[in-house]
């Protein structure tokens, strides 16, 4: 058995080179371990919209508690993903056990169309009215959204603690930092449409964001990764909005953060079961197994848990505001209300001259 436990924790082949379909980005397999009679084997198909090496610890584990499981993960962009689970669930078939994304937005209204299997435990029971609804999508992390800079290029009497401040440096008459912010585009990034819907919700600084945006020249571009690199490189000085995780799991010395201190959205990563899932028992057990104490360590070691001793790291004056995830995010998926911050967005970013 410890053989076997040890097998599982170093098992995570990734699946031969294939033809994939679009929005999927990369595949893995974890488990079963060794010696499993094939009879025995429980398969879990999940789709996730985190990188696969970012979340790799977690699976291990989980394949470590249970080496029965033959779990195939799927990375798919959070479009991709969530027009293939809504295609599926009108089909009436369900093509993977789970669902795990960043653009809540988009799996609450998947929710609402009646695509997810009802789950309840007590671990799914004890998280808050904010990071659960309808006991069919949970919310397993927390991430905040942050400024980053690039700590060797930017003065430290330059860098914004707030989005006053940021707005203060997108008008500096030197304009030194035209073209050298970025921030999601909105329009390819499922992630960064939500984080600009909860900005339009909280903040009276939206308008003038957008308005700082356009006058110097920000750049909107679609990755986590891509925008945290170049602030690495100083090809950007700044970024707005970046999901903090992957800052953190990138370890970049030259790239720091801050958690703005007139509020810091917090992310909650979103899990659903699909409607008429196969694996629906395999998914219930990772469900409670990220939820659990273990679980939850492992999430908070990789970076998708803030630590609560974030305040030490003189974060403690900025005020939370959790992404809920429910029945409110159905707001943003209004094709109105997207069609109206979207077309906002291009005009800032092209008609007013900022780099798409």
């Amino acid at each position: 058995m410890i053989r076997a436990l040890l097998c599982a924790l170093l098992l995570a082949q990734p699946v031969a080179a294939q033809e994939l379909p679009p929005g999927l980005e990369d595949m893995a397999q974890f488990g079963p371990a060794p010696g499993q009679p094939a009879e025995a084997v429980q398969p879990l198909r999940l789709r996730s919209t985190t990188d696969i090496d970012v979340l790799r610890p977690a699976m291990q584990a989980f394949a470590a508690r249970h080496p029965e499981m033959s779990v195939t993960y799927e990375q798919w962009s959070s479009n991709g993903l969530y027009e293939v689970t809504r295609r599926e669930c009108a089909a009436g078939h369900a093509g993977a056990d789970a669902a795990f994304s960043s653009a809540v937005d988009q799996l609450v209204e998947l929710v609402d169309l009646g695509c997810a299997e009802p789950y309840r435990s007590a671990l799914t029971a004890a998280l808050p009215d904010s990071r659960r609804w309808r006991d069919e999508i949970w919310g397993l992390t927390r991430e905040p959204a942050v400024i980053i800079y690039n700590a060797r290029l930017v003065p430290p009497e330059d860098v914004p603690r707030d989005r006053f401040a940021l707005l203060d440096l997108m008008r500096r008459p030197d304009r030194r930092y035209d073209g050298r912010i970025a921030t999601y585009d909105i329009s390819r990034s499922g992630l960064g449409y939500l984080f600009a819907f909860a900005d339009s919700l909280e903040a009276s600084t939206f308008g003038a964001l957008l308005e700082g945006f356009g006058r110097s020249q920000a750049v909107a571009t679609c990755c986590s990764a891509e925008i945290i690199d170049a602030v690495a490189r100083g090809e950007y000085l700044m970024a707005y909005n970046v999901l903090g995780s992957y800052v953190e799991e990138r370890h970049l010395p030259d790239v720091a953060t801050v958690w703005p201190s007139d509020y810091t959205l917090f992310l909650s990563r979103a899990y659903m079961i699909p409607r008429g899932a196969r694996g629906a028992a395999a998914a219930q057990e990772l469900l409670d197994f990220l939820l659990s104490t273990e679980g939850q360590q492992v999430l908070t070691r990789i970076g998708l848990v803030a630590r609560e001793d974030a305040a030490e790291a003189g974060r403690h004056d900025s005020a939370e505001r959790p992404i809920r995830t429910g029945p409110v995010l159905l707001v943003a998926r209004d094709t109105h209300k997207a069609t109206a911050l979207l077309r906002r967005w291009r005009e800032t970013f092209v008609e007013r001259g900022a780099r798409p």
